[in-house]
C-alpha cells in the first residue's frame, strides 16, 4: 500500500487543480462584478425609475395597511380605497382649484421671468457675465465694423420680398426638430410617470407575492437572515414615507398661509413647490427659498424681509421639531453622510440621484447593519 505524503506527485497536482479553481473563480467574480457595475452605470435611469416605483408602491401599501386600523378586509380592497382618495382629492383639486392655480401659476412664472431680468441688467451693469441667467432670448448679433447693405431701387418695389424655397424649408426643418425634440421629452416624461404608478399598484396589490418569490433565490440556510433583512427595509421605508408625506403637507400649508397673509402673488403655488421640494433634503430647501425670495422681490422691501423670515421659520419648524418628531423612528443619517451622497449622486446621475439619494442611503445603511452589525449591539444581545 502507498502513502500520499506532502511534497508528492499526487499532493502537488491536486493543489495546482485548486489554486487554478480559485483563480478561474476569482476571475469570474471580477468579470460579473465589472459587469454588473456596467449594466447599472449604463442603465442608472431606468434603475432609479424602477426603484421610485418601488417607492411608490411601498407608500401605498402603507396607506392600505393603516386602513386596515379602522376596519378589516383585505390587502385589494384597502387598495383601492387609498387609490380612490387619492383620485378623489386630486379631481376635487383641479375642479375647485384649476383655475387659480392656473392664473397663479401664470402670474408666478410672469413675476419669476421678470425678476431674473431684472438680477440680469444689474448684473450687466456690474461687468458679471449673465450668461447662466439667459431667459431664452437672443439679441441679433451686431459687427460694428459691418456696413449696411444699400438698397437699390432700380426697380419699383411690388410689395414685401417673399422668401425663396430652401429659407422656407429650414424654417420648416428646423421647426419641425424642435417640435420632434419636445414631443419627444414629453412623451418620456409622461411614460415613466405611468411606469412608476403602474409598477407601485402592482407591487401594492400583492406585496407578499414579490416578497416570497424574492426568497425564493436565497438559501435554505440564509432564508432567516434575508427574510429579516427585507422585512426591515420595508419597515424604514414605510416610516420614512409616511413621515415625508406628513412634513411636505405641513410645510405646504404653513407656506400657503404665509405668503397668502403677506400678499405674495402665486401664494398657492409656490406653497405647493415648497412642498414637493421638501422630498429632497438641504437641496429642496435651498431652491424654496430661492423661488420664495424671488417672486417676493416686485411686492416692496417689507414683502421680502417678511417672506425670507417666513421661510426661515418653516424651515426651523421643518428641521427642528416636525423631522425630529415624525422621522426619529424611521431614519437616522448624519447630515454631512446625506449631504456627501446627494452630491455625488447628483453629479453621476442627475435629479434622479439628487431626488432619491437619502431613500437610496437608508437602504444601504439597513443592508451594511444586517452585513456587519454593530458589536456592542451583538454583544449586548
Amino acid at each position: 500500500m502507498r502513502l500520499k505524503v506532502d511534497g508528492s506527485p499526487e499532493t502537488q497536482g491536486f493543489e495546482r487543480r485548486s489554486l487554478a479553481r480559485s483563480i478561474a473563480a476569482g476571475g469570474i467574480g471580477i468579470v460579473a462584478f465589472g459587469a454588473a457595475l456596467a449594466l447599472a452605470w449604463y442603465s442608472a435611469a431606468t434603475l432609479f425609475m424602477l426603484f421610485a416605483g418601488i417607492l411608490f408602491g411601498v407608500f401605498l401599501t402603507a396607506m392600505a395597511d393603516l386602513l386596515r386600523r379602522v376596519f378589516g378586509g383585505n390587502q385589494t380592497l384597502r387598495l383601492v380605497i387609498v387609490c380612490l382618495l387619492f383620485t378623489g382629492l386630486l379631481s376635487g383639486v383641479v375642479v375647485l382649484g384649476g383655475a387659480t392655480i392656473a392664473q397663479q401659476a401664470t402670474a408666478l412664472s410672469s413675476t419669476l421671468r421678470a425678476q431674473l431680468g431684472n438680477a440680469k441688467d444689474f448684473l450687466e451693469k456690474q461687468g458679471i457675465d449673465t450668461s447662466f441667467l439667459n431667459l431664452g432670448t437672443k439679441a441679433a448679433p451686431t459687427d460694428a465694423g459691418a456696413t449696411p447693405t444699400p438698397t437699390t431701387s432700380a426697380s419699383p418695389s411690388l410689395g414685401p420680398k417673399l422668401p425663396d424655397a430652401s429659407t422656407i424649408a429650414s424654417g420648416t426643418g428646423a421647426i419641425v426638430t424642435q417640435t420632434i425634440k419636445i414631443l419627444a421629452h414629453v412623451f418620456e416624461g409622461v411614460g415613466n410617470f405611468f411606469i412608476i404608478i403602474f409598477l407601485g399598484l402592482l407591487l401594492a396589490a400583492q406585496p407578499k407575492l414579490y416578497r416570497d418569490g424574492i426568497l425564493r433565490f436565497v438559501p435554505r440556510q440564509r432564508l432567516p437572515e434575508a427574510t429579516r433583512l427585507i422585512d426591515d427595509v420595508s419597515e424604514t421605508l414605510r416610516r420614512w414615507l409616511l413621515g415625508q408625506m406628513a412634513t411636505m403637507a405641513t410645510l405646504f400649508l404653513l407656506t400657503w398661509i404665509g405668503l397668502t397673509v403677506i400678499g405674495i402673488p402665486g401664494a398657492l403655488v409656490l406653497g405647493f413647490i415648497t412642498g414637493l421640494l421638501t422630498f429632497i433634503p438641504n437641496v429642496g430647501a435651498i431652491l424654496a427659498g430661492a423661488l420664495i425670495v424671488l417672486a417676493s422681490l416686485g411686492s416692496g422691501f417689507t414683502a421680502i424681509i417678511s417672506s425670507f423670515a417666513l421661510y426661515l421659520a418653516v424651515q426651523f419648524l421643518e428641521g427642528n421639531v416636525l423631522t425630529p418628531l415624525i422621522q426619529r423612528h424611521a431614519i437616522s443619517i448624519p447630515p454631512a453622510t446625506l449631504f456627501a451622497a446627494q452630491i455625488f449622486l447628483g453629479v453621476l446621475f442627475g435629479v434622479w440621484g439628487l431626488a432619491l439619494a437619502l431613500p437610496l442611503i437608508a437602504v444601504i445603511k439597513v443592508v451594511l447593519n444586517h452585513v456587519w452589525p454593530d458589536q456592542t449591539a451583538v454583544a449586548q444581545s
